[in-house]
């Protein structure tokens, strides 16, 4: 590689994880040859790019008018690369995926294992976040495809995927476990487990939709701090079906009489400029789920 390429990747990539040492166990170079790159990038452009603090790394005002064209040129090498793997079959690459965590540990495993058994050389990189977070990594370049909430907020090209219907969690020993069907009243004054992260909160719209008015006594962005607690009795919540498949507490399950979904996409910013690993992998990824639809 390109010997100025390669510092304007270790500084993008430094950008992006915020450390000289996890950009430099990113692309397998000892830390100080990371930060010699990138001192030699100020020093032949006459700025400074970064600047420490005790997190790490961040960019300086003179930084962040450069990243964009830097990373436009890291962006435009692999595509090259990429393309030159397709026209000799795709045999590597690398798929930058953003999610958030039921997806991460309730799908995209199995989807990998099967993709990797027909495309082993491709690589991944997958950044957990919420919904917000998700949406901008894809934004700003930082993944090329992410799962979210649809409608998504931006101006993205997307593709539906899935529902994911909304249950009830309840201590197996509580009175409303005896029904099969729940109605939304049945949730009015109940000691409540509120799932809530990022901007986008599913459950609480759950309720003011449908005029249910629970006691909300802990609100938590971790589903499996919800049915621990729910677990121990300390209340009732209301999570998505994903989560709900492979689980290591005792709780009852329970469906609505009329059943709530959210609707899960993946979003890319313009499908057109994705890498052929990148593209092979959502097209390998929609094509199963229609099938598992049949």
């Amino acid at each position: 590689m390109d010997k100025n390429l390669l510092k304007y990747l270790a500084f993008v990539k430094t950008v992006d994880t915020g450390s000289f040492t996890k950009a430099a166990d990113s692309l397998n170079y000892a830390q100080s040859s990371i930060s010699k790159m990138i001192a030699d990038l100020e020093k032949g452009w006459g700025i400074s790019l970064l600047q420490r603090n005790k997190k790490g790394v961040c960019l300086t005002s003179s930084g962040k008018q450069i990243l964009p064209y830097v990373r436009k040129i890291v962006s435009d090498f692999e595509e090259i690369q990429q393309k030159v793997n397709e026209i000799n079959g795709i045999q590597s690459g690398t798929v930058r995926i953003g999610t958030f965590s039921s997806v991460a540990i309730n799908w995209l495993p199995d989807v990998f294992a099967r993709f990797q058994k027909d495309y082993p050389g491709i690589d991944y990189e997958m950044l957990l976040g919420d919904y917000e977070e998700v949406e901008k990594w894809i934004d700003e370049g930082r993944v090329d495809c992410g799962f979210l909430r649809l409608p998504a907020g931006g101006a993205f090209d997307v593709i539906s995927l899935k529902k994911d219907e909304y249950k009830v969690v309840l201590p197996v020993d509580h009175p409303l476990a005896e029904k099969k069907l729940l109605d939304y009243e049945d949730l009015n004054d109940q000691p409540f487990l509120l799932l809530e992260h990022g901007g986008k909160t599913e459950v609480s719209e759950l309720l003011e939709k449908n005029h249910a008015h629970p006691n909300i006594r802990f609100t938590t962005g971790e589903d499996y701090a919800i049915m621990s607690m729910v677990e121990r009795g300390l209340g009732i919540g209301v999570l998505p079906d994903m989560i709900l498949k492979r689980i290591p507490y005792q709780i009852a399950i329970r469906s609505f009489r009329n059943p709530y979904f959210r609707e899960i996409g993946l979003v890319m910013k313009d499908r057109t400029k994705l890498t052929p690993a990148t593209r092979k992998f959502i097209e390998y990824l929609t094509i199963n789920e229609r099938l598992e639809r049949l």
